[in-house]
């Protein structure tokens, strides 16, 4: 998982939210709830310590603490009820007290006096030793002038045993909530986040031969509605552009024929005229020379205006490629006889494939060339030609100069040229694996190169086959 993702980021900050204001509740439920239960206890004690103050205390003089006790135990039960009842005189002689619970939640003999100076009633939470004690007092002044304070008080055990039950069940139901909503707002966010996906995958696919396809647009009409729009705007002007440049190459280029063939037949008729001094004909030589370079170049050019105008897509046929690596090397084993090089080309038959079969002869030979130019005398170039995972496989291997490895990924650019090793002494515009380039992509290939700077380099091109029919090898 990227942790860096929107999504991610999205999803977590969602989630410890969630989980800060879920304990926060929590917690809030939990102290309101104890507080709302011993103010409920206390209220209940309460009333019992005013209503012992009231009824009992004012014949307390007359009938004497015996028969006040007795009274008490009649009408009130103490240790049966599981409370504790205690009429104490303001000098602190205790008039009654009840004896232990029959739960035996607290020892009545452990709860501390009560505060012989306070008036009126008043609570107070005892801690003893077997748990929590809540304690409502009322003072009563009776007839005889004489202060008492009326303790009624209750073991906190099922309130303490309440709330936690509340804490188990947000112990469990808590996570459980969190879990549910987190997986809601990660489908949420993947949801919105969507197309934001399919946006990514539609521009990573338009490249400069398909920039008529457009992005699209999410009828949301908020900020990403709005980008989709503006971006295809872009795409827009972008391809007004690439067609105006395209546009440009191919008319200079197609332009430019004539008058290089006009300029080289009058240099051509120059050279043979016998009246020439010889530096005057080295001269032209040269001239000749270049004005050949230029044609090259303007031949490359109009090469790939064709290619990005779609010119290799008009006349596919199914055709061997095998055989057609085969009969191309063939052909060029003279060029590579003047260098003394080995040209070995191993294949199978029935490789077949779809395409421009001129193209990708161009593609054959100017890999060809391109290993037979930058490879020493007395070298080595291989031609392989497979199949491999439904694919149609060619390798042309060479054991030259190499390429530098900063270099790899521009070799295929317009009038890259690695460095001086490959001089114009060699020959070449940096044209030539630009059409490999393009030519591949216009048959849904896919081209390669690995080099080793004074170990050779090569080049390998996969295209789909038309079938898999089984094949024989021969070399």
């Amino acid at each position: 998982m990227n942790t860096r993702s929107l999504s991610f980021r999205l999803v977590a900050w969602y989630a410890g939210l969630l989980t800060v204001v879920f304990v926060v509740l929590g917690a809030l439920t939990v102290l309101f709830l104890q507080h709302y239960l011993e103010a409920n206890l206390f209220d209940i004690q309460a009333r019992r310590a005013r209503q012992i103050a009231d009824t009992l205390l004012a014949a307390a003089p007359r009938a004497g603490a015996a028969a006040l006790g007795q009274e008490v135990e009649l009408l009130y039960s103490p240790e049966a009820n599981d409370r504790l009842i205690r009429i104490t005189r303001a000098d602190g002689h205790i008039v009654y007290a009840s004896g232990s619970p029959k739960d035996r939640s607290f020892d009545p003999a452990q709860v501390p006096p009560p505060p012989l100076t306070r008036d009126g009633k008043f609570n107070r939470k005892e801690t003893l030793p077997d748990g929590a004690l809540l304690v409502a007092a009322q003072t009563h002044t009776g007839s005889d002038h004489s202060r008492y304070i009326v303790e009624v008080g209750v073991s906190n055990a099922r309130t303490e045993a309440t709330l936690r039950q509340v804490l188990i069940m947000l112990g469990i139901g808590l996570p459980i909530t969190v879990c549910v909503a987190v997986a809601g707002g990660f489908v949420l966010v993947r949801r919105s986040l969507r197309p934001v996906e399919q946006i990514a995958r539609k521009a990573e696919d338009i490249t400069q031969h398909n920039l008529s396809e457009r992005l699209p647009v999410v009828q949301t009409g908020d900020e990403l509605e709005r980008l989709s729009i503006s971006i295809n705007h872009m795409i827009a002007r972008l391809e007004d552009s690439f067609q105006s440049s395209k546009q440009f190459v191919a008319d200079a280029s197609h332009e430019l024929r004539t008058p290089l063939t006009v300029l080289r037949g009058e240099l051509e008729g120059l050279a043979q005229d016998t009246q020439l001094k010889p530096q005057t004909r080295e001269t032209l030589g040269s001239m000749l020379e270049e004005v050949d370079r230029l044609a090259e170049i303007v031949e490359g050019l109009l090469a790939l205006s064709r290619l990005d105008a779609g010119e290799a897509n008009s006349e596919w046929v199914r055709f061997d490629l095998a055989e057609l690596v085969a009969t191309t090397a063939d052909q060029m084993s003279l060029l590579a006889e003047d260098k003394n090089i080995t040209v070995v080309c191993e294949s199978t038959s029935g490789v077949n494939v779809e395409g421009d079969r001129a193209r990708m002869k161009q593609v054959v030979v100017n890999l060809l060339d391109n290993a037979i130019k930058y490879t020493p005398i007395g070298g080595r170039v291989r031609l392989n030609i497979e199949t491999e995972d439904g694919c149609a496989v060619l390798d042309v291997a060479d054991d030259g100069i190499g390429i530098p490895q900063d270099a790899l990924p521009h070799v295929f650019k317009r009038f890259y040229r690695v460095d001086g090793s490959r001089s114009r002494d060699q020959g070449g515009a940096g044209l030539g694996l630009s059409i490999v380039k393009s030519i591949c992509a216009a048959h849904g290939a896919q081209v390669e190169v690995a080099s080793v700077p004074g170990k050779g380099s090569r080049f390998r091109v996969r295209q789909l086959l038309v079938n898999n029919t089984p094949v024989h090898a021969h070399s």
